[in-house]
């Protein structure tokens, strides 16, 4: 008998009695897997072809009650009540009318338990790139480098990312917004991390030499974003 009538598609969401699965296909898989999306909360499994995509399915239905676990046991999105913690400091969710904005220890434009989480989220990256932008400056400076372009990224898997300069070509280095709702030494951790790599393309003792020169003993920070990484990629999203 066939499950399905008609053939799987990378991207598709299937029902499983109730658990929602998203489907992808990878080249570089090897095999089945199934995982849950930190920054979605989805249920995702990967196929390496379309054709193995059923295969993929079955997997998953045997997998059910592994993934309605983690399911349970996933962070629940931070919730938009009154206040919001950005780089260790407290920000009031303040109600008069306007677009949320952040200016002078106060988010307005949103009140308590009524704040638009898009137009939350849109003023946080407002300030987190603004924050980023000043201590990359501070940490070129100091590694006598040309100051990168500094975006903003919000993916599920990586703090930061690093494109070193090249003739022709300046230097670029993306930051996840998230990094925003975590102490500020931990952000400025990750902003070094990826300035550092504008000198060492690599994870060997001499970059590591410079992190420690830049914000010191790095363990802490990592120690935090590993334990807490979850419940920053959940900030926003329903629980």
């Amino acid at each position: 008998m066939r499950l399905f009538a008609r053939p799987l598609a990378h991207g598709e969401q299937v029902d499983l009695d109730g658990v929602k699965l998203r489907l992808r296909v990878s080249r570089r898989a090897r095999r089945v897997s199934l995982r849950i999306d930190a920054r979605t909360g989805e249920a995702v499994a990967t196929a390496p072809s379309v054709r193995r995509l059923a295969d993929a399915v079955s997997f998953a239905r045997s997998q059910r009650g592994w993934i309605e676990a983690r399911l349970r046991a996933r962070p629940c999105g931070m919730a938009l009540h009154d206040e919001v913690v950005l780089f260790g400091e407290r920000w009031r969710l303040v109600a008069d009318g306007r677009r949320p904005r952040l200016e002078a220890g106060v988010l307005r434009g949103c009140g308590a338990g009524e704040a638009d989480p898009q137009l939350v989220i849109r003023a946080i990256r407002r300030e987190a790139a603004a924050w980023f932008a000043e201590r990359a400056d501070r940490h070129c400076t100091r590694l006598k480098v040309t100051l990168p372009r500094i975006s903003l990224s919000d993916t599920a898997s990586r703090w930061g990312s690093c494109t070193p300069a090249s003739p022709g070509r300046t230097g670029a280095v993306r930051l996840s917004w998230r990094l925003a709702l975590a102490p500020a030494a931990v952000a400025d951790y990750v902003v070094a991390h990826e300035c550092a790599h504008l000198v060492e393309a690599n994870h060997g003792p001499r970059f590591w030499a410079l992190v420690r020169e830049l914000v010191g003993d790095p363990s802490p920070h990592r120690a935090f974003l590993r334990r807490e990484g979850a419940a920053l990629l959940a900030f926003g999203r329903a629980g």
